[in-house]
C-alpha cells in the first residue's frame, strides 16, 4: 500500500467515522493510537489527527511526536488536532465562552483557497468541544469562522498543514467529504487506488507470498467475514486451504447443517465439527460476559488444536477479524480507545498451539467485505446474510447458559428471522437477533398464572457495525412475531423490543 492515510487516535467517537469517509473516496487509511506511531511512515502520503475527549491544556494532555510528520507530510488536525497544533505552536487555546457542541454554519470562508474548494458560505458542519482556538500559530492564516467559532478553520503557512476545529466525519458536516477529498486529493495528491478488486488482488498476491505452499486451517462460520476470507485463501492457494465449520452448540436453529450445505459448489474443502457438548460443558455456570467470551475462545483454538493435529503439516490458522473487531480490542494502556469487548479471534494464539495466524479481511470494515465479496461474484444471498457473533448465542442469553436455555432462545430467534424474511423485512435489516433475559416474567395462560422467560427482540440499521439505530419494524410485524414466539416456544410468556441505538449501547447485549 504506496497510499495510505495515517490516521492518529486521540480517543475521539468519531476517529472511525473518518477511516470510513476517506474508504468512500478509494483511499486506503488505518487508525493507530497517537503513542504508538509506526516506526517507518514512509509509505505514508497524509496525516490526520483525530478529536479527543481531553482538553490540550490539561496536564495528561495527549502529546505525540509530530516531528516527522509536521511539515514534511500533507497534515490535518481535527478538533482536538487542530487545537493541539495551534497549542503547542504559538497559538493559544483557552476554554470557550459558550458551549461550542452541534450544528453550526459557516460564517466566512476564504476565498480561493483549495481546502474548501466547492464548499460555500452557510455550510453546515458539527461542533463537538469545550475549547477554543483563540489565536492562531504564527504564520498561520484563517480559512473559515462560524458565527461563535472565529477560527474554524487554519493552515499554516509554508507547509500543507490545515486544521479545523469541526467534525468533518459526521453525517451533519454536509460538506464534510467535500473537504477530505479537498485535502488529500487535490493537496495531498494521494490516489485513489482503494478498490474492492485492487484489493482482491494484493492480497492474494500477499497471501501467496506469505504462506506459499503451506497448508492452511479456516474456521468457516457461514457468515459473511469467514466465507470471504475463505475466497481469499482459496483463490491464492487452492487444495491447500482446510476449512472447518465448528459446531459450538450456540448457532441458530439447524444452521450447523444449513451452512454445511451451503458451501457445496462453492469448491471449498470443508469438514464438520460438532462440539456442543464441549463448548456447553466448559461455560456451565458462567455468568459474566468477558468469561463466557473467553471460555468459548479457548475451547474454540482447543478443537481446532485437535483438528490441526489431522491436517498434516498444516502451518497456519486464518480467521476472519475484520477492522472493528480490532479497534474495539485495542486495550486502554495500548491507546486511547478503551476496550469495549474482547473479541475471541483477535490478539493470537497461546504457545501450545503451533500455527501462525492469517487475517486476509483485518483492515475492512464490514460493507467493504461484502463489496470484496461480490468483486468476486460469491453468491448475493450469502453476502446479505446478517451479522452474527462469534461467541453466538452464549452473549444473547444473559447469565448462565444451558442446553434449555439454547433450546428457548433458537426457537425464539428462528420464528424472529424467519418472520423478518417471509414479511419482506430482511434485508432492510442490517442485523437482528433475540436475547434471552435473565428474569422470570408473571403472565396468565388459559386460568392459570405463569412465571416463564421474558425475550427481547433486537433489529438495527448499520453500514459496518461502528453505529447503528434501531429500526421501525411495523406493528403489525411485531404483533405477529410476538404471538407466534409466546404461543409456539415453550417457556416463554413476555416479548420486548429493543429500542436502543448504538452509542449508546451495542448491539448485541453482552
Amino acid at each position: 500500500m504506496q497510499n495510505n492515510v495515517l490516521i492518529l487516535d486521540f480517543g475521539s467517537q468519531y476517529t472511525q467515522l473518518i477511516a470510513r469517509r476517506i474508504r468512500e473516496l478509494n483511499i486506503f487509511c488505518e487508525i493507530k493510537p497517537f503513542n504508538n506511531l509506526p516506526e517507518d511512515l514512509s509509505s505514508y502520503k497524509a496525516v490526520i489527527l483525530s478529536g479527543s475527549p481531553s482538553s490540550v491544556r490539561a496536564e495528561d494532555a495527549p502529546h505525540p511526536d509530530l516531528s516527522q510528520i509536521r511539515g514534511k507530510k500533507p497534515l490535518l488536525g481535527v478538533c482536538y488536532g487542530a487545537q493541539y497544533l495551534a497549542h503547542f505552536h504559538g497559538g493559544e487555546v483557552g476554554q470557550s465562552n459558550t458551549r461550542e457542541y452541534g450544528r453550526a454554519n459557516l460564517s466566512m470562508i476564504k476565498e480561493d483557497e483549495v481546502f474548501f474548494e466547492g464548499v460555500e458560505v452557510g455550510s453546515q458542519v458539527w461542533m463537538s468541544h469545550s475549547d477554543t482556538i483563540k489565536a492562531l500559530p504564527e504564520g498561520s492564516v484563517r480559512l473559515a469562522s462560524t458565527h461563535d467559532v472565529e477560527n474554524a478553520a487554519y493552515r499554516i503557512g509554508g507547509e500543507d498543514t490545515y486544521a479545523i476545529q469541526f467534525h468533518p466525519e459526521v453525517y451533519h458536516s454536509t460538506d464534510g467529504k467535500k473537504i477530505l477529498e479537498n485535502f488529500l486529493i487535490n493537496i495531498a495528491k494521494v490516489e485513489q487506488t482503494w478498490t474492492p478488486d485492487s484489493f482482491v488482488e494484493s492480497t492474494v498476491a500477499q497471501l501467496k507470498k506469505m504462506v506459499g505452499s503451506d497448508k492452511v486451517i479456516l474456521g468457516l462460520s457461514g457468515g459473511v467475514d469467514s466465507s470471504v476470507a475463505a475466497m481469499l485463501l482459496h483463490k491464492a492457494i487452492g487444495k491447500n486451504l482446510h476449512c472447518i465449520f465448528v459446531n459450538n452448540g450456540l448457532l441458530r436453529k439447524n444452521e450447523f447443517h444449513d451452512v454445511l450445505q451451503q458451501y457445496e459448489g462453492m469448491g471449498l474443502n470443508v469438514k464438520g465439527v460438532d462440539a456442543s457438548d464441549r463448548f456447553l460443558s466448559a461455560l456451565a455456570g458462567k455468568s459474566d460476559p468477558e468469561e463466557k467470551r473467553k471460555t468459548i475462545g479457548r475451547v474454540f483454538i482447543e478443537v481446532f488444536d485437535d483438528e490441526a493435529h489431522m491436517v498434516e503439516d498444516a502451518k497456519w490458522l486464518a480467521q476472519g477479524t475484520i477492522y472493528p473487531d480490532v479497534i474495539e480490542s485495542v486495550s486502554a494502556t495500548g491507546g486511547p480507545s478503551a476496550t469495549i469487548k474482547s473479541h475471541h479471534n483477535v490478539g493470537g494464539l497461546p504457545d501450545f498451539m503451533k500455527l501462525k495466524v492469517v487475517e486476509p479481511l483485518r483492515m475492512l470494515f464490514k460493507d467493504e467485505v461484502r463489496r470484496v465479496g461480490a468483486s468476486m461474484d460469491m453468491n448475493p444471498t450469502l453476502l446479505g446474510r446478517h451479522p452474527f457473533p462469534g461467541p453466538g448465542l452464549a452473549i444473547r442469553i444473559l447469565g448462565d447458559i444451558t442446553p434449555e436455555k439454547v433450546r428457548i432462545l433458537q426457537e425464539v430467534d428462528a420464528i424472529f428471522i424467519n418472520g423478518l424474511r417471509d414479511w419482506g423485512l430482511y434485508d432492510q435489516v442490517w442485523q437482528a437477533g433475540a436475547m434471552l433475559l435473565p428474569v422470570d416474567s408473571v403472565g396468565v395462560m388459559g386460568d392459570e398464572r405463569t412465571y416463564e422467560k421474558c425475550v427481547a427482540l433486537r433489529a438495527v440499521e448499520s453500514t459496518d457495525g461502528m453505529t447503528a439505530d434501531w429500526v421501525n419494524l411495523p406493528y403489525n410485524f411485531l404483533q405477529k412475531v410476538s404471538n407466534d414466539i409466546i404461543n409456539k416456544v415453550k417457556g416463554v410468556n413476555r416479548v420486548v423490543y429493543d429500542i436502543s441505538s448504538k452509542p449508546p449501547a451495542t448491539i448485541e447485549w453482552e
